[in-house]
């Protein structure tokens, strides 16, 4: 009897939906080119460093088969702040700090799951898919203003790239289950800020490229 309702808790079947919202860090792991002002390296040895952040992650999964599902993620808007490293910081730091600017996203990445059996109420499941990334109120800091001089128009241009995720679902019963996953994604960016009172832009490839690490409830419906 024991097995036969630890079968019946954890099964999926073609066309069950799952939802799951808990906490959701985003970690870049970033690597930036060469800062450059007006095309040139005007500061040289400088990169570009992301924080990490969490919000709210919810996901939505379709099971097409018993073991295959389509999984769309979503979230709040993560929050991030921009700092600089190198010769860029340290100029930035004659006003107060190393902060360049203040930028939120929102990365939606839609993912085919393939989850695995046989291990009672335990699923554990790996995916692929494709994440786009929506950049939004950048704002250029107090510091980087003061070091050139100028109010700054900051823009990050928004980023197609592929995911991949494993994670697993712990099922307490029929309907709720806990859940655990970790995901890559790539994200790359380029980051332009214009200088107002000279036009002058200084510009880097910025490829965040983070890990995203999400513990969430889920209810099967």
């Amino acid at each position: 009897m024991a097995a036969t309702t630890s079968a019946q808790v954890m099964a999926l079947e073609a066309g069950d939906w799952i939802f799951r919202a808990g906490l959701t860090q985003v970690a870049p792991n970033e690597d930036t080119s060469i800062v450059t002002l007006n095309g040139a390296d005007a500061f040289a040895g400088s990169e570009l460093g992301v924080d990490n952040d969490t919000q709210l992650g919810i996901n939505l999964e379709y099971m097409l088969t018993p073991n295959i599902g389509l999984e769309l993620l979503a979230a709040t808007p993560f929050e991030h702040t921009v700092t600089a490293k190198g010769a860029l910081a340290t100029a930035l730091s004659t006003n107060g700090g190393t902060d360049v600017a203040d930028i939120k996203h929102l990365p939606p990445t839609l993912s085919i799951n393939y989850h695995f059996d046989g291990m009672g109420n335990f699923q554990p499941y790996v995916g692929l898919g494709i994440n786009y990334t929506i950049f939004f109120s950048e704002d250029g800091s107090n510091e980087l203003e003061a070091t050139l001089a100028s109010d700054t128009d900051v823009e990050l241009d928004d980023s197609w790239g592929l995911s991949a995720q494993v994670g697993f679902d712990y099922h307490l019963n029929e309907k709720w289950l806990v859940n655990g996953s970790v995901r890559y994604i790539d994200i790359d960016t380029e980051a332009d800020i214009k200088v107002k009172a000279s036009g002058a832009k200084v510009e880097s490839d910025v490829d965040i490229d983070p890990y995203v690490y999400t513990l969430s409830v889920g209810y099967k419906f």
